[in-house]
């Protein structure tokens, strides 16, 4: 249970240390006194949503700190041990500071954690319904989640989301997969063609490059070749090596005719000789160079005829000619695909399937067990209704069941009916209960799910609005009845509900000449009497409202139920 709530410089609360005792806590004061900051001021504690403008007027930050008692079965101990914080015997205190810049601090036994930390730990513990939560009540979304929570079927619902994912990933595989397989179906014959082409072209890794180098030399060697042949024209018997020729015999000739070592014309034989000897030493390596050149014309006509063929089929495929290699595997590829994917997309079909199978079960089974807990949670409600003069009314969980609408939590859509009088028809919930018929539908759904949802602190704020006289009697003594197994905590403008609590605290603004603060004190004895005094009368407190109130807190107390008329009072020092 809470048993304690301390808050500094909140809205309208500078310093409160407020202690709170099991069963049934009423808080009641004057509209506008400040109720409600109490309930937002433990929601912040439990990971409730910060906000700037809750930081009390001149204040830097503020802080909140709740301290709970906690059974040694409590669900939260797990949560504890799974984030390695420390745990007291029994006792866990959850801290939120919230500065005005926005930041905010969370702590767990004064360990440092996350907010979502913070709020998973105060969800296990606190419910606080406001004002408005019967809203939530209304929207038939919310129905199914309801009716899964009573009948402890989370981890089921958690399980078929699991079987739903896979289901839909392995179906959209499949569709991808198809997809892919009937566009390669039908490309099939341009593939096969291709791919004759390519295997007849045989591209290989960096061959137009080579091609290309080997073209550019032969080129230039037919030029060379042109070159050397006209040389060795130039310099053959029939050129410049005849004519040599051709004069050295004329002048040895010459040169026989004349007497004496000192023959100038045998010099000049000598000469042009020497001369012909180079020459002839030129013709010869002239020839040897366009041997080895090897000009080849059809060596020529073969490398364009194989580049230009390796560009075409580049360009007519829309890659790089080096691409052609990797091209040829992608149509390869695609044909095997063809040729053995079969059996590939037939597993594929098979696993889609039995993930289909597997989720329709699992769906089917949570579908049966929803139709058994909306029994099981029918007849709880029922047994409310009558208590809170809801007697005539009936209340039906209506599930319709249609597997041509999955979806991740099932194939159920759920809603709760309600009849308000006997003959009428049934309707929705939100069509069909009034303002005071909701809160009390509101309560008797509480009631019949608060055995399930083993929270700590039940907190209602204004559950009985728009009720009042023997309705809102009712209203107290289910909340009264509901606080035997829970701590409740109730803001309330009714006095009969008032009159129920086992605690009593009042709420009081009071407004100075610079500022405003809230007040909380609890009213025991004569000043509770006057506070049911006030609640019954307005203003003014007669002496007939002070009696209408002790006659109110003796019935309740007369009619006070099971271990609450045993458990310990609150302290009684409030410090505002």
């Amino acid at each position: 249970m809470l048993t304690a709530l301390a808050i500094q410089n909140f809205v309208l609360i500078d310093q409160l240390s407020l202690s709170v005792g099991e069963g049934l806590t009423a808080l009641t004061g004057e509209t506008g006194a400040g109720k409600s900051i109490l309930l937002d001021a433990l929601g912040l504690a439990a990971g409730g949503r910060a906000e700037r403008a809750a930081i009390r007027a001149g204040a830097e930050q503020g802080a909140v700190t709740a301290a709970f008692e906690v059974g040694a079965d409590h669900p939260v101990w797990t949560i504890l041990e799974e984030n390695a914080l420390p745990a007291g015997e029994d006792q866990i205190i959850l801290r939120r500071v919230q500065a005005r810049d926005g930041r905010s601090r969370a702590f767990v036994n004064d360990q440092p954690v996350s907010v979502a930390l913070l709020r998973r730990v105060g969800e296990s513990l606190v419910e606080i319904h406001g004002q408005h939560d019967g809203r939530g009540f209304l929207s038939a979304a919310t129905h199914r989640a309801l009716l899964d929570e009573y009948g402890g079927l989370e981890a089921d619902r958690a399980a078929l989301a699991r079987l739903w994912r896979d289901w839909r990933a392995a179906a959209d595989e499949l569709d991808a997969r198809r997809r892919g397989r009937e566009r390669a179906l039908a490309e099939a014959d341009y593939l096969r063609h291709v791919a004759r082409e390519l295997e007849e072209l045989d591209p290989q890794a960096d061959e137009e490059a080579a091609l290309a180098s080997r073209r550019a030399e032969l080129m230039a060697a037919e030029k060379i070749a042109g070159d050397l042949a006209e040389t060795v024209q130039l310099v053959s018997e029939d050129g410049l090596e005849g004519r040599l020729g051709a004069a050295a015999r004329r002048l040895a000739r010459a040169a026989g005719k004349l007497e004496g070592d000192d023959n100038p014309v045998s010099v000049a034989v000598e000469r042009i000789e020497t001369a012909l000897s180079a020459l002839m030493d030129a013709r010869a390596a002239a020839e040897d160079a366009a041997d080895r050149l090897g000009h080849d014309p059809e060596e020529l006509d073969r490398v364009e005829t194989r580049l230009f063929a390796l560009r075409a089929a580049a360009r007519k495929h829309g890659v790089a000619p080096d691409g052609l290699p990797a091209f040829r595997e992608k149509v390869a590829a695609a044909l095997a695909d063809l040729d053995a994917g079969e059996a590939g997309f037939e597993a594929l079909e098979k696993r889609a399937r039995a993930a289909e199978r597997a989720y329709f079960d699992a769906a089917k089974a949570l579908s049966a067990a929803r139709r058994a807990a909306a029994q099981r949670l029918d007849a709880a409600v029922a047994k409310e209704l009558a208590p809170l003069k809801l007697g005539r009314a009936t209340f039906a969980t209506r599930i319709e069941t249609d597997a041509d609408r999955p979806g991740a939590d099932g194939i159920d859509q759920v809603e709760f009916m309600i009849a308000a009088n006997p003959g009428a028809p049934a309707g929705p919930l939100k069509t069909i209960a009034s303002g005071g018929e909701l809160s009390r539908f509101v309560l008797a759904m509480k009631a019949a799910l608060a055995a399930k949802e083993n929270r700590t602190v039940i907190i209602f704020d204004e559950v009985d609005a728009g009720v009042g006289g023997a309705v809102a009697d009712a209203v107290g003594e289910r909340l009264a009845r509901l606080a035997a197994g829970a701590q409740v905590l109730v803001v309330t403008h009714s006095p009969q509900v008032a009159a129920r609590a086992r605690h009593h605290f009042r709420i009081e603004k009071i407004q100075g000449k610079d500022e405003t603060r809230t007040l909380v004190e609890p009213v025991e004895g004569a000043a509770r009497v006057e506070e049911i005094a006030r609640m019954l009368s307005g203003a003014r407190v007669t002496d007939a409202a002070r009696a209408a109130a002790r006659q109110l807190l003796a019935g309740a107390q007369a009619g006070a139920e099971g271990p609450a008329a045993t458990k310990k009072s609150p302290k009684k020092r409030i410090a505002s």
